[in-house]
């Protein structure tokens, strides 16, 4: 418990006064130093929790969830069982392969998938309304393509572009890649450069034809009510075809999502250093303190206070410090956590530079997620270093001998 002299001493101490002028100083810099490592922390964690956050929604949004393909056999529908009808929102049949879009001069690779025309409007890349065209169905010579390819080939709704295959057919001057002309019917956007960039739709049966592919050759694509779960409904879908190739959405980018958790560790670490530096500077402080207080120490402890409640005072002195400036840190962090977007808008236009190229981060706006247990985990290990270094000089403070330093009083 802490006695009424003891609260009265530490807020005696804490009040500034002129003659301690440094002192002061270093207090100051100690709660600046501390507030500014916190809220620097939050801020960090805000971005990189939300750029995960919204590069799971993007790639879970645009991707299946779950994929299974066949090694042999054609995959049948009607083998699915209760388990996974019970946690599916749709199950579509689709197939792809790699081709070069060519339009006029212009050639780029890239990766076309095929789907039936009732099964094109169920997927969610076109429920985000961020499209041009029809994205109802997919006709017998109509594609779909991403908004930076129509930008990179100068393409809009309407044109025709040229497909070359990598599947030859034979003449009597030997193997040719093939070749089809397309109409572009809908032009959409998916939040991602990559994607919108190198991907586009086009009939299933068009692409087997184009391909020289079979129905055996076709993938299921299944989509879950709750992507996020992937790892236990990955085992589900298992299961159900245990003889086929199984993979989720987490595995096709499981190396991306590695070095995300490793950078947003490391991050923590670097930037924890900020607010031990700032710690450091409660022990000069306190230090500090208990020099220019010696002789009011002394006269505590003539009129009978204990060692212990010295020792209160002065380790009190150092997590007061520490624990308002933490909070001034949360306040800060999540201010700014709350308007980075707006923040970094307002510096690229004043600055005229990019500070968050989508081209480098995938998203076109910088995200922030704002997440409880990572500032309860800042705040508690802000907190504890400043437990931790206040507990010296406060030790130090007991161990004054009160009639040498009255000595000379």
């Amino acid at each position: 418990m802490i006695s009424t002299l003891e609260k009265e001493v530490t807020l005696r101490f804490l009040k500034a006064r002129k003659k301690d002028g440094f002192l002061n100083i270093i207090s100051i810099f100690s709660f600046i130093g501390i507030s500014l490592g916190v809220a620097v922390l939050i801020i960090v964690m805000s971005v990189m929790n939300g750029f995960r956050t919204e590069l799971i929604n993007k790639i879970v949004g645009f991707n299946p969830h779950i994929t299974v393909e066949t090694y042999n056999n054609k995959i049948q529908l009607n083998s699915i069982n209760q388990n996974l009808k019970s946690i599916s929102k749709d199950l579509i049949m689709s197939n792809s392969g790699e081709a070069i879009i060519i339009k006029k001069n212009t050639s780029k690779g890239i990766l076309l998938r095929g789907y039936k025309s009732s099964d094109f409007s169920k997927l969610k890349i076109f429920e985000n309304k961020l499209h041009l065209g029809n994205n109802q169905k997919l006709s017998k010579n109509s594609i779909s393509i991403g908004k930076e390819l129509s930008f990179t080939l100068n393409l809009d709704i309407g044109d025709n572009v040229t497909l070359m295959s990598s599947a030859g057919i034979e003449t009597i001057i030997g193997s040719l890649p093939k070749q089809k002309t397309f109409l572009i019917s809908s032009i959409f956007e998916s939040g991602m450069a990559e994607f919108d960039n190198s991907i586009a739709f086009v009939n299933l049966k068009t692409l087997e034809q184009f391909f020289n592919l079979d129905e055996k050759d076709r993938k299921l694509e299944i989509y879950l009510d709750n992507p996020k779960n992937i790892e236990h409904q990955k085992v589900i879908v298992q299961n159900n075809f245990p003889e086929m190739f199984v993979y989720s959405w987490s595995d096709m980018n499981s190396s991306l999502f590695s070095a995300l958790k490793v950078e947003r560790n490391v991050m923590f670490i670097i930037l924890s250093l900020i607010i031990i530096v700032a710690a450091f500077n409660i022990i000069s402080g306190l230090t500090i303190l208990v020099k220019n207080k010696t002789r009011d120490i002394a006269i505590l402890k003539s009129i009978g206070v204990l060692n212990k409640s010295i020792v209160k005072i002065f380790f009190l002195t150092g997590v007061t410090i520490g624990t308002l400036a933490t909070i001034f840190g949360i306040i800060l962090g999540v201010t700014f956590s709350m308007y980075v977007e707006n923040l970094r808008e307002f510096l690229s236009s004043v600055f005229n530079i990019s500070l968050f190229p989508e081209e480098i981060y995938f998203l076109s706006t910088m995200p922030s997620e704002i997440n409880p247990f990572s500032i309860f985990i800042i705040s508690v290990s802000s907190i504890l270093i400043t437990i931790i270094v206040s507990i010296f000089p406060a030790l130090k403070a007991a161990k004054l001998d009160p009639i040498k330093s009255l000595k000379y009083e």
